[in-house]
């Protein structure tokens, strides 16, 4: 009797060890280690490594050639960017064709969709989708509630498009006020409320179906450099990245986030030396693994940015280097040749390198356990979107409601509601004749809603235009002025001497207003979205409270428009 309940056991055990090493397909019942495992083994070289590439291809229509590598090399695979997706429901078409071919190769495998829909002014996926109030708003508004359902309703509308995978949220640190890449993408200059915001993000995101990546490791805010055409230098030590630019990623860590982007950035002062992190094994294995326990898939930013191919001196070194370092996957924003060097030394040094082949197939097996975890089930977004379910459903509905409460509450005023001049609120009555100058129709549309009979200007930088400017400005009583970048901070200087109220309206990064401390009144939204246009008006007539915080508290000058 015992002979046979041994003998019953063992052949059970025999049977689940045998579904698992000889799986057949994505499809298969098992433990998800496992079988990912046992797909990765049954994956030729090509295969595997094919899993590590993630492809971006130029237009609205997937290029034949981006096909090429779907159906004959088997990618990872596809990345969305904002030249993919004018046309909504093309979109939505495209995305299913790329799935259908992948899931047509024989181990069924489904590609990873991603794009960057960070909110605010990052919007890849345009169309018909949610203009949003950002991260920054975020910030200001201070409640993880905002941020988790941002991502939720984020993720809503691109699991409708069959998106599965978001390069969000940006947790990257508003050190460097001079920063134009990061800006409003920030939460703020707080690293504690970056990393729970964060994570807040990531909840809801997951809770539509869609893989949540934080980004860019170890941190991007600290320059004013962009890493798309330059490698940035940043000076910190370990220690000041450890207390600091680091936090959201030891959070994000323990909340188990599924994927973080490695960026194109060096820090000399640390063990890394001249490398950029997303080449570094120190910066990869040693400190995000290591140090911080991160256990998900690290992906590259693009590749073909500067910032890595002129450290490493061509694409395909910076391929192997980044694999090597402990990228999991490599991201291109355009389609290679298939017989690219990118491919071909990465294929020959599979080949004649054991320890790299073992890298790959290590980087391979993690991507299939997330794929096996999180694009199986009923919550996973679908591999072919309902177009009738992408026509009704974009933009969200709750979703726009749940938007514009938002940019309600970040609306923030800086100068103006407590001060000797009390100028807020600006109500019809004391305004008086109002001009708008500015750069954005939803300025001036919502201006105009707010303030009926207001003239309005476009403002440039040109010497003519501004005297003309000046001369509408002059036969007003009040001058609103919507600032959102340097250029329009010369203009507004011009404003300081007509005797006339000024009032900023400030779009975007708000650190401008630092150096405007001579005009009547400040406001702060941090999205040029339609919404935040409505709200600020609205705060500055006094119709809603303006209850955002500025959320860069620890620099000099913050809760007032600087000096």
């Amino acid at each position: 009797m015992q002979l046979r309940i041994l003998s019953s056991f063992l052949l059970l055990v025999c049977l689940s060890v045998s579904r698992s090493l000889f799986a057949q397909s994505f499809t298969d019942p098992g433990d998800t280690d496992e079988l990912a495992a046992a797909l990765v083994a049954a994956m030729s070289d090509e295969e595997a490594l094919a899993q590590t590439f993630m492809l971006g291809w130029v237009g609205a229509e997937p290029s034949p050639l981006i096909m090429d590598w779907i159906r004959d090399r088997h990618i990872g695979g596809v990345k969305i960017f904002g030249w993919n997706t004018g046309d909504t429901l093309r979109l939505a078409e495209t995305v299913g064709t790329l799935q259908q071919t992948a899931l047509a190769g024989k181990l069924k495998i489904p590609l990873l969709v991603a794009t960057d829909q960070e909110g605010g002014w990052i919007r890849h996926v345009k169309g018909a989708t949610s203009e949003t109030p950002g991260n920054m708003a975020i910030g200001a508004s201070g409640y993880p509630r905002d941020a988790y359902l941002s991502g939720y309703y984020i993720g809503r509308e691109l699991a409708l498009l069959g998106i599965n995978m978001n390069f969000a949220p940006t947790v990257d640190i508003y050190t460097n006020r001079a920063s134009t890449v990061i800006g409003p993408r920030s939460f703020g200059n707080d690293p504690v409320r970056a990393g729970l915001l964060g994570a807040a993000f990531m909840k809801g995101q997951q809770t539509a179906g869609v893989i949540a990546t934080a980004k860019h490791y170890p941190g991007h805010g600290d320059t004013d450099l962009d890493s798309h055409g330059v490698l940035p230098r940043i000076n910190a030590d370990f220690d000041v990245l450890w207390d600091r630019e680091l936090i959201p990623y030891r959070i994000l860590a323990r909340e188990n986030i599924p994927a973080i982007m490695s960026g194109h950035l060096s820090f000399p002062n640390t063990q890394a030396g001249s490398a950029p992190a997303s080449l570094s094994s120190w910066f990869l294995q040693d400190i995000l693994r290591g140090r911080i326990g991160f256990r998900g898939l690290v992906i590259t930013d693009d590749l073909m940015m500067n910032g890595a191919t002129a450290w490493a001196g061509s694409l395909s070194q910076a391929a192997k280097q980044a694999l090597l370092s402990g990228n999991d996957i490599v991201m291109l924003s355009k389609t290679p040749s298939l017989w690219d060097p990118v491919w071909t030394s990465l294929l020959a040094s599979m080949r004649q390198e054991p320890a790299f082949r073992e890298r790959v197939q290590d980087a391979a097996r993690r991507i299939v356990a997330v794929k096996l975890e999180h694009l199986r089930g009923e919550t996973a977004v679908p591999y072919v979107p309902n177009l009738a379910k992408v026509e009704a459903g974009l933009p969200d509905p709750e979703g726009s409601r749940f938007f514009l409460d938002l940019a309600a509450r970040s609306v923030t005023i800086l100068k103006g509601k407590e001060d000797v001049k009390n100028v807020f609120p600006l109500t019809t009555e004391r305004a008086g004749k109002v001009f708008l100058a500015g750069q954005y129709l939803d300025f001036f549309s919502a201006g105009r809603a707010a303030y009926p009979g207001a003239s309005a200007y476009w403002y440039t930088s040109e010497p003519g235009a501004i005297e003309e400017m000046l001369s509408y400005a002059r036969r007003a009583d009040t001058v609103i002025f919507c600032l959102s970048d340097a250029e329009g901070l010369g203009v507004l200087r011009s404003l300081r001497n007509l005797g006339k109220r000024v009032i900023v309206f400030s779009v975007l990064s708000p650190v401008y207003l630092d150096q405007v401390s001579w005009v009547d009144g400040a406001l702060a939204v941090y999205s040029y979205a339609p919404e935040s246009f409505v709200a600020g008006f609205s705060s500055m007539l006094g119709r809603i409270p303006a209850q955002g915080q500025l959320p860069l508290q620890a620099l000099p000058g913050d809760g007032r428009p600087g000096s």
